[in-house]
């Protein structure tokens, strides 16, 4: 991928064994993936866009990931996750995770509760979001009861992600899996939006990931959960439908990215320019907030 760039650590204890756009895997030193029952998942600051990871990377934005999954794991002890323990070597100390190996699904779960962003340009087109029909006069920031199940396959890193029927999701996982990652994404939405709402954030939609348990083949929660990378934050204060919504997330980059002032075009296979000191500083503040609202707790650097 054009501006994909990994910094391959010497951990002790570990052997690099994959980077995604943001995350780095590690598993057991000595020890194969297919041996192995666990990884160490180390989270960047890299930044992606439009299926770039960008040359320029947010500061501590590895730590704010980590840690904002790890108070969500806990709000939410209702839905079994993939952490181990925290107990990770000291060179990347806050913003890693010793995991599970779970047989991950390939498939990008995402419950939207408002509509927004492609989902909101398909509505325009053809009054639905994903195929699923939706009622007139809806706006950007319309409020979807109930939330939408509107899953997507996962692309190779470089690769667009494919929106997909339910059914194409029963064809890839099978119809009990396919239930089950339904339900569990729009309960696990429906507890998070109420969660963030008592704090003054709207989660206006989200991306998880589940795989099975190898040991008990329990469906359980992996990657990141409910951060800035893999979420949409509003400001619940400052709300209008029939408007763009003020966001902490990587919205702002990917404003920047195509405003007039970058000077880049998303359709034209070029590498993004690099991100001003001020948009990086502002990315990184808005990231920060997120967390700070939303566990009431100051960030640590």
């Amino acid at each position: 991928m054009a501006g994909f760039q990994t910094e391959v650590l010497d951990l002790e204890g570990w052997d690099h064994f994959y980077s995604g756009k943001v995350r780095d895997l590690y598993v057991p030193a000595g020890a194969s993936f297919e041996q192995t029952d666990r990884v160490l998942v180390v989270a960047s600051d890299r930044i992606s866009a439009y299926d770039f990871v960008l040359s320029s990377e947010i500061p501590d934005k590895g730590k704010v990931l980590t840690q904002l999954s790890l108070w969500w794991f806990e709000q939410l002890g209702g839905f079994a996750n993939h952490v181990i323990s925290t107990d990770v070597p000291a060179a990347v100390a806050g913003r890693a995770m010793v995991c599970k190996k779970l047989g991950m699904y390939p498939i990008e779960c995402i419950a939207r509760g408002y509509l927004t962003g492609s989902g909101l340009a398909e509505y325009k087109v053809s009054q639905t979001v994903c195929e699923l029909p939706l009622p007139e006069g809806l706006v950007d920031g319309s409020r979807l009861e109930p939330a939408l199940f509107t899953p997507s396959a996962k692309a190779e890193v470089g690769e667009h992600d494919e929106n997909i029927s339910f059914a194409q999701t029963v064809d890839r996982v099978g119809t009990e899996v396919a239930e089950a990652l339904r339900e569990k994404t729009v309960a696990l939405y429906e507890q998070a939006e109420k969660i963030a709402r008592a704090r003054g954030i709207i989660l206006a939609d989200t991306k998880v990931e589940f795989g099975a348990d190898p040991a008990t083949g329990e469906i359980t929660l992996g990657d990141e959960v409910l951060t800035p990378d893999s979420s949409r934050f509003w400001d619940a204060e400052t709300y209008q439908p029939g408007q763009a919504q003020a966001s902490f997330d990587k919205q702002f980059v990917r404003d920047w990215l195509t405003s007039a002032a970058s000077g880049w075009d998303k359709n034209s296979g070029e590498e993004p320019p690099l991100l001003p000191a001020e948009i990086i500083e502002k990315t990184r503040a808005r990231y920060i907030e997120a967390y700070e609202r939303l566990t009431g707790q100051a960030f640590n650097a």
